[in-house]
């Protein structure tokens, strides 16, 4: 974080030391000292009365933190994103495999476990559809964008939202066309 930075270079700026702005902050000059090595992080009446002090707006007193928080948690939605399209791919391709293999070692329980399997699959995809829509992405291009950390311009999202409808009836029928093969060559491994 930045804030400890900011707090030293107004502080000199200003030609306070330590205990002269300690002072005008109601703390010890220790907890100055920890705030300027970034060991402990000032609370918001602490920043509010700072940036008086300092002169400046609390949004300049803390635009370098900002930024990074922004930017940590955009990390952090694209590789939760990115850990859920695994999982969900997983999910799918095993919803695919194991309905043959299944019924002809389990029978009748094969076909409940591959069901049961298959709604928590579809509970799985609604919340990454979810995840989708917040973040406002649904074409493969904005995915893609949007794991790679970028943005879309206005122009390409607007061409994205044109193919919606079309890319998502393709690949259904992608996806159906290749369970059923799928499904197919496996009864013929599996002799049923």
């Amino acid at each position: 974080m930045e804030i400890g930075k900011q707090i030293k270079k107004y502080r000199s700026e200003l030609s306070l030391s330590q205990e002269d702005f300690a002072d005008k902050m109601f703390v010890t000059r220790q907890t100055v000292s920890n705030w300027e090595n970034d060991k402990s992080y000032p609370d918001i009446n602490s920043l509010v009365l700072m940036a008086e002090v300092f002169g400046v707006s609390l949004d300049t007193l803390v635009k370098g933190d900002v930024e990074k928080m922004q930017e940590e948690i955009k990390k952090e939605d694209i590789e939760n994103f990115r850990k859920q399209s695994n999982i969900l791919t997983f999910i799918f391709l095993g919803m695919i495999l194991s309905p043959i293999p299944l019924l002809k070692f389990f029978g009748v329980w094969g076909f409940v476990i591959w069901v049961v399997f298959s709604i928590l699959g579809f509970c799985y995809a609604l919340k990454v559809e979810k995840k989708k829509k917040e973040f406002d992405i649904q074409s493969y291009k904005e995915i893609s964008a949007f794991m790679e950390g970028k943005r879309l311009d206005e122009i390409e999202k607007e061409r994205e939202k044109a193919k919606r409808p079309y890319q998502k009836i393709l690949i259904a029928m992608g996806c159906a066309a290749a369970a059923f093969f799928l499904t197919y060559l496996m009864a013929v491994v599996f002799k049923l």
